[in-house]
């Protein structure tokens, strides 16, 4: 799939964009047909694209075959209904490596995550994301967050590379944002696509879409899909009384669960998905599970957020 043909799918709103949690059995190892049919699930019930082993995924936990054959099964999967994007990361010769075995498991581009440890300077960060796009052979979004954090100009730079299609946004600076967009749209020609990614991206979406953000991930597509499909829908129709309903019921009670530990963003996400019944088994240290009292609280506020959709209609 060519960088054009990519942009093109994934800048259709039709659907929020999925990032499965990986699953694993007792004792640890990757569960393949259980994330086949995680995987599977969310892209029948209307997922725009897969980002296979991702934040959400543990790309951190996984080791390079059990990346590849979670790829492998998300491509499988979707058998071509919607495209796969898989995560990559750490330092340029590992980043590479990864994003190699993704395009052999067949994916359709890459995310790519901050270099790992590392502070770097706006040269170093431009030269590291040339380096894994010259190398890939996929396009790549690259993700700011952490200690990848870049200036206007150095997104420019990376759009005018080839082989970056986009830039996913995880810090939350929205002037920062905003200078960015605007810096790219007069200084470089052709698409360019920009991703909220902060967690929970539904919270702050309103915010983002002022900007002209339409893109962005969602978390809680994993365990409760109807509330995040209506929410899209409330977003892309413009319908803001059902989105407000929707996050002062719903979402901003789940940020504010989410934030009472760390790492959350993914093992209470984990946690969701199985209380709809799929066993998606446990996070992978340095991770760990949340109390069984948040537990309690996220499956009351899933039972909130349906009855919210009952009384909307």
């Amino acid at each position: 799939m060519t960088s054009a043909t990519l942009a093109a799918r994934l800048g259709i709103p039709s659907g929020p964009l999925f990032f499965p949690v990986t699953a694993y059995a007792p004792g640890g190892p990757v569960a393949l047909d259980v994330y086949r049919a995680h995987v599977r699930t969310g892209v029948e019930a209307g997922a725009a694209a897969v980002f296979a082993c991702c934040g959400t995924g543990e790309f951190h936990a996984l080791t390079p075959e059990e990346f590849q054959e979670c790829v492998r099964t998300a491509v499988e999967a979707a058998d071509g209904r919607v495209p796969v994007v898989a995560g990559t990361g750490y330092g340029t010769a590992l980043a590479v490596r990864y994003a190699h075995l993704a395009r052999d498991a067949g994916a359709d581009g890459l995310l790519a995550m901050p270099p790992y440890l590392v502070v770097a300077g706006q040269q170093g960060l431009l030269r590291h994301y040339r380096e894994l796009a010259a190398a890939a052979s996929l396009p790549i979004v690259v993700y700011q967050r952490d200690n990848a954090v870049f200036t206007p100009g150095t997104v420019a730079a990376l759009a005018r590379t080839d082989g970056v299609i986009g830039f996913k946004d995880g810090l939350g600076d929205l002037d920062l944002m905003q200078r960015i967009v605007s810096t790219v749209r007069t200084e470089v020609q052709g698409e360019f696509l920009y991703f909220n990614g902060l967690p929970t991206a539904e919270q702050t979406q309103l915010a983002y879409r002022g900007i002209g953000i339409t893109l962005y991930s969602s978390a809680v597509f994993c365990f409760a899909p109807e509330i995040a499909l209506a929410f899209h829908k409330a977003l892309a129709s413009g319908d803001d009384t059902t989105a407000h309903r929707l996050l002062d019921g719903f979402y901003r009670p789940f940020v504010e669960l989410r934030a009472q530990g760390r790492g959350y963003a993914v093992s209470l996400v984990k946690a969701g998905v199985r209380l709809r019944g799929l066993d998606v088994g446990e996070v992978r240290p340095p991770l760990h599970e949340p109390a069984e009292d948040h537990v309690t609280q996220l499956a009351r506020l899933i039972d909130r957020g349906r009855t919210l959709l009952r009384e909307g209609m």
